[in-house]
């Protein structure tokens, strides 16, 4: 995620961080060569500057698509909004299960320890699942030597929860705690295995094909016969135009495409290594353990 203050001025048109400009710079300019074509053929070959594409079906063409594109920026914005909201819900969950051990568990430091730094390890795993990482490595810090059975399991973050739901079903089982207390630890668990199925649900299912495929179609084709139905009337300025629109539609159409998978590296996509070291530093400072993390901060105005 791009962390940095809002641009003024001048820095509107050079700032490139964050930008989509160098994903579909490429683009934008083979528009522009194929304007200067156009302009060009429009120049040499008189009838077609007086009689070539008329402007109105651009106009009309070019209104439908942006109410299309906004239809499916909006979409791609609420599962990336969804997934912040989710990574939200991780952390409250997190930071409620270790102030409920702190305040219930308080002679018993070393169950606090076995249930509570597993949650941790959770959210390692779950962000390395998202992000097509290796989940047992990211985990395996924050497990003691004799929970490495968690692994086993096919799905890690699942087996990261079930081995807290394992703890506290054994410590009930020997009396250190009582059923109502059980139930209280298993709301929490609970919450944290909707919000991976939740994740998983977002990852897995991305916007329909077709709808996606007609979108880029309609985009290329608006953008490369465009120049066509200008040169006539524009002369030299049709490469401007053209390059301006092709920035404002293509622009448009990548933007909704990073936002369609939250979870991923790119630039706009949620800061998921930073959430997770917040629920790292919260749930070993509800433990006690000492130093903590520092907080991650953006490099070079890069939040990942």
């Amino acid at each position: 995620m791009i962390i940095r203050p809002r641009p003024r001025g001048w820095q509107l048109l050079y700032i490139r961080r964050g930008s989509i400009v160098p994903a579909i710079a490429p683009r934008v300019l083979a528009i522009g060569g194929l304007a200067v074509g156009a302009t060009l053929l429009a120049e040499v070959w008189h009838p077609f500057a007086a009689g070539g594409l008329a402007v109105a079906p651009f106009t009309l063409l070019g209104l439908v698509l942006s109410i299309f594109l906004s239809f499916r920026n909006n979409a791609c914005h609420e599962r990336w909004w969804e997934g912040r909201k989710l990574w939200g819900q991780l952390l409250i969950e997190a930071r409620g299960f270790a102030r409920l051990a702190n305040a219930l568990l308080p002679a018993d430091a070393a169950l606090r320890r076995r249930v509570s730094r597993p949650l941790v390890g959770f959210s390692h795993a779950l962000a390395a699942q998202l992000r097509g990482r290796e989940e047992i490595a990211a985990a395996m810090p924050w497990l003691e030597p004799d929970q490495l059975a968690a692994f086993e399991r096919r799905n890690v973050p699942d087996g990261l929860l079930a081995l807290v739901a394992a703890e506290l079903a054994a410590s009930l089982r020997a009396g250190r705690i009582d059923s109502y207390l059980y139930g209280r630890f298993e709301a929490h668990l609970h919450a944290l295995a909707s919000v991976q199925g939740a994740c998983e649900r977002i990852a897995g299912t991305p916007l329909p094909f077709a709808y996606t495929l007609l979108l880029h179609r309609c985009v290329w084709l608006f953008c490369v016969l465009l120049p066509f139905g200008l040169a006539g009337t524009l002369g030299w300025a049709t490469p401007v135009v053209s390059m301006l629109l092709a920035y404002a539609f293509f622009g448009l159409d990548q933007v909704g495409e990073e936002l369609e998978e939250p979870f991923g590296l790119e630039a706009n996509d949620l800061p998921l290594d930073a959430m997770v070291r917040t629920i790292e530093i919260d749930v070993l400072d509800a433990l006690g353990e000492r130093p903590l993390p520092e907080p991650l901060q953006p490099q070079g105005y890069l939040l990942q």
